[in-house]
């Protein structure tokens, strides 16, 4: 990682200003499509793969006036699905000269390598989230396998892009897809966090300019609501709340180079009633995880090794292990391409 301040010539008598004009990236709200928002803290310094055991049960009953002896009865059948691990490694070299360099620039040089390394390996993490490190291996939630993947149909117009969209056809679309989401895992009736990740194009859009038209007849939020926030106060009024983030990474990566917008419930809720539950195993059956999208890291942030060299050099390491992101209810991970 080069540091590269130069010399600097100025005007005296004159006023330099103390703060920094910084280069800023994109706040990627990939992470939110995770249970809890972040990845799951549990690995060891040197796991190599993540395992996870699932269970499937069948059962069979008879009824009959009479009691037999010939009765069917449960199937419980355990498998086990695995994800690889990945050491995310950047490293900074800086030495005294280069220290006092940045300092003509009002820059700490030991902070600002800290914050870029632990950048970059933030970057690289979201890659891994969406796109995984061996896509190959169904690694990422773009690559889920079984996945429902959705291509933006024609509004009543024949208009196919966000753009021309019709907006109030537009927040219906997006309802139904939520619809189809809940439905496919079973959890009306229960209160969910529904997440939408997108580019800035399609969902700024769709949460500022997207606004539903008057027209001969009442559309909920006509004249006031954007599509997304239709959609939001909808979700509300069921006991969900419905959040969208940016990450233009999505951008061309949908079906025939359309944009891409992810659609997930992060985490659902065991369905459940009171009484007599047909679902008392899901329900019951202990130890029970509700994620589903999962990523896993050894450590909340990256570990820092400090080490000096001969020439009276400085390096720092930074460092963390993670797994790519890893969908595991492949029924609530919806791609929804959409052209801009």
């Amino acid at each position: 990682m080069a540091n590269y301040f130069p010399a600097q010539a100025k005007v005296t008598p004159s006023f330099s200003e103390p703060e920094l004009i910084v280069t800023y990236a994109q706040a990627s709200g990939a992470f939110a499509a995770l249970q809890g928002g972040k990845p799951r803290v549990r690995l060891g310094n040197e796991d190599l793969y993540v395992y996870v055991n699932h269970l499937d049960v069948r059962t069979e009953s008879l009824s009959a006036q009479q009691p037999s002896n010939f009765l069917p009865s449960a199937s419980l059948v355990a498998d086990y699905f695995s994800t690889q691990t990945y050491l995310v490694r950047c490293r900074a070299i800086w030495d005294h000269h280069e220290m006092a360099q940045a300092a003509n620039y009002a820059v700490a040089l030991p902070g600002a390598q800290d914050l870029a390394m632990r950048q970059g390996i933030y970057l690289q993490m979201r890659s891994g989230l969406l796109y995984g490190f061996t896509a190959g291996n169904n690694e990422g939630l773009t690559n889920a396998q079984g996945a429902t993947a959705v291509t933006l149909p024609p509004d009543s117009f024949g208009h196919t892009t966000v753009s021309t969209y019709d907006s109030g056809q537009m927040a219906l679309w997006l309802l139904g897809e939520i619809v189809a989401l809940k439905t496919a895992a079973y959890q009306f009736g229960v209160p969910n966090r529904i997440v939408a990740i997108g580019p800035q194009r399609i969902l700024g859009q769709l949460s500022y300019q997207s606004i539903v038209q008057v027209v001969s007849y009442q559309r909920p939020g006509a004249g006031t609501s954007t599509s997304l926030e239709v959609v939001q106060a909808v979700a509300k009024d069921n006991g969900d709340t419905f959040e969208w983030y940016y990450d233009d990474t999505l951008i061309g990566k949908g079906t025939g180079g359309a944009d891409l917008v992810i659609l997930t419930i992060p985490e659902v809720e065991a369905p459940t009633i009171p009484g007599i539950n047909t679902n008392v195993f899901g329900n019951d059956m202990k130890p029970r995880s509700d994620a589903v999208n999962v990523m896993y890291a050894d450590m909340a942030a990256p570990m820092k090794i400090p080490t000096p060299i001969p020439d009276g050099a400085i390096t720092e390491i930074q460092e963390i292990r993670v797994s790519a992101g890893w969908n595991w209810r492949p029924q609530l991970l919806f791609l929804l391409s959409m052209p801009h």
